[in-house]
Parts: C-alpha cells; sequence; structure tokens
C-alpha cells in the first residue's frame, strides 16, 4: 500500500505545484517523449540482464506491493520447527533426523508445517543444512562458514532485481536528455514556421528532460530500494534457521538454540518469548 500511496503523493505533488503555478498541464503530455524514454531505458535493461533476472525484476515488483513474504507467523513456524528438529536430535541423536531431511514430504515433523513444506528454497536450506551435520560431524567452526557463503550467494541473488532497477534509474536522466536533443533536433527544423510552434516543440524537448529526472528520482529509484528492503527482510529467514543450527552445533539446548534464531529477527517479526510458547503448546 505505501508504494501505492507514495507514487500519488509524487504525483500530486509535482503536477499540484505546476497547476498552482499557472502550468498547462496538458503541456506536459508528451507520449513521444514517454515512448524515448521508457523504451530505451526498458531495451538497455533487457540488453543488461540475463532472462532470470528480468522475470525476477517483475516478480519482485509484485512482492513490494504484497510486503515481505515472511511474516511474524511465519516465523513462529520456523523457530517451532527448528525446535522439533534439535530436540529430536538431542533425545535420539542425530542420525535419528535422516529420515525427515531425506524426504520431507513423509515427515511427521514438516508435515506439522504446512507452509514450510511447500516453500522449496527454505525447506532446501534447512535439509542441506542438517544433511551436513548428520553426515558430516561438522564442527561449528566449520559449519558456519559454509552456512555465512550459502547466505551471501543467496542475497546476491535476492538482490538482483534492486540493482537492475538501480542501474534503470541511474540511465533514465540520460535518456531524458537524448529525447530532449532529438525534440531540440525537430525544433531546429521548424524555425523559420510559425513561432508558437517552435515554442510547442521546445517545451516538448524540456518535457523529456523533465520526464527522464522525474521517473528516475520520483518511481524507480524508490521502487528498487523497496525491493531491496523487501528481499534483506526475507532472507531473515534464513539466518534464523543459520543461527538455531550453529548454537545447537555448540552444544547449547534446544531451548536456547532457538532463543539465538529468535533473538536474530528484527523487532516487528520477532515472535515474543509467550508467543513463542503458546505456539509451541499448539503444536504439541
Amino acid at each position: 500500500m505505501l508504494p501505492i500511496v507514495g507514487s500519488l503523493v509524487v504525483i500530486a505533488s509535482v503536477l499540484g505545484g505546476f497547476v498552482l503555478s499557472h502550468g498547462q498541464i496538458m503541456a506536459l503530455w508528451q507520449p513521444y517523449e514517454l515512448l524515448v524514454i521508457g523504451g530505451a531505458a526498458f531495451g538497455g535493461f533487457l540488453i543488461a540482464n540475463p532472462m532470470k533476472v528480468v522475470k525476477a525484476v517483475f516478480s519482485s515488483v509484485i512482492s513490494v506491493l504484497k510486503g515481505p513474504h515472511y511474516k511474524k507467523q511465519s516465523y513462529l513456524e520456523i523457530l517451532g520447527l527448528m525446535y522439533e528438529l534439535l530436540s529430536t536430535a538431542r533425545k535420539s541423536g542425530m542420525m535419528s533426523l535422516e529420515t525427515h531431511i531425506e524426504d520431507p514430504a513423509a515427515s511427521t515433523i514438516f508435515s506439522k508445517y504446512p507452509s514450510i513444506a511447500k516453500d522449496h528454497h527454505l525447506l532446501e536450506f534447512i535439509t542441506d543444512c542438517l544433511r551436513m551435520i548428520v553426515s558430516g560431524n561438522m564442527s561449528p567452526h566449520e559449519l558456519e562458514p559454509l552456512l555465512d557463503l550459502e547466505l551471501e550467494t543467496h542475497h546476491h541473488e535476492a538482490e538482483a532485481p534492486a540493482h537492475a532497477l538501480t542501474r534503470v534509474s541511474d540511465s533514465l536522466p540520460g535518456f531524458g536528455i537524448v529525447a530532449a536533443v532529438l525534440g531540440i533536433v525537430i525544433t531546429m527544423g521548424a524555425i523559420g514556421g510559425d513561432i508558437a510552434a517552435v515554442g510547442e516543440h521546445v517545451a516538448a524537448a524540456l518535457v523529456g528532460t523533465f520526464l527522464g529526472i522525474l521517473l528516475a528520482y520520483g518511481f524507480v529509484g524508490p521502487l528498487a530500494i523497496a525491493v531491496e528492503t523487501v528481499a534483506k527482510a526475507d532472507s531473515k529467514a534464513y539466518e534464523c534457521v543459520k543461527m538455531a543450527l550453529v548454537a545447537n552445533l555448540h552444544g547449547y539446548n534446544p531451548n536456547i538454540a532457538v532463543e539465538f534464531a529468535r533473538k536474530s529477527l528484527t523487532i516487528d517479526m520477532r515472535p515474543s518469548f509467550s508467543e513463542f510458547e503458546a505456539h509451541l503448546k499448539g503444536a504439541k
């Protein structure tokens, strides 16, 4: 909702100020300038990015409107799942997790958390990490750098759409100048004719510069920041899992290990201690 409200505020402020200054709003309606700027920017975007990133940009823009994928309830389920997995390992040994991680669809633990079972990327991250612990007998000092490397790769991929949009934002003022130069070329051809027509051509050229700057700093640039913010927020789910596993390998019991994971979450998404306890009682 906020991106939509912010966009409306930008439009209302710019157009409102122009109209209140006795400007003619239809003078800003230059569809061919928009075609030059928007088309050139989109073409450059396609040249610069692989198809995977192009698709990710469109899905990321939708995610900005929906908000972060992982909400407080999602983190309650992640913490609950990690607690059950670590408790099972503590009672029956790490090898007891093998059947759960090899076939999560048939697991009695994962079946309690269907939203996580449907989240392919997060489920794969959890099972891969547990598989390394079960089969590799890894120490915390060995596992943590490996998890950090995987998280770094994940963050890089998740933030690629934001970086792509930032580059588009950086290019828009330049394409606005291109549209303005083309407008001046047209103006030069009209010199000697009707003075009113020359004035219209000059105004259209200036609108090209105006649109390039407005689109860059009023819309695309802020959208890129919003996409990056959502990506960073969603990455907390993976960091939460990492903290629980590393704390467990350090010898902490499941309650304390999950508390490490809970403390890694931001305040707005972090379930309170009582909320988590109530969730565990409900799951049992």
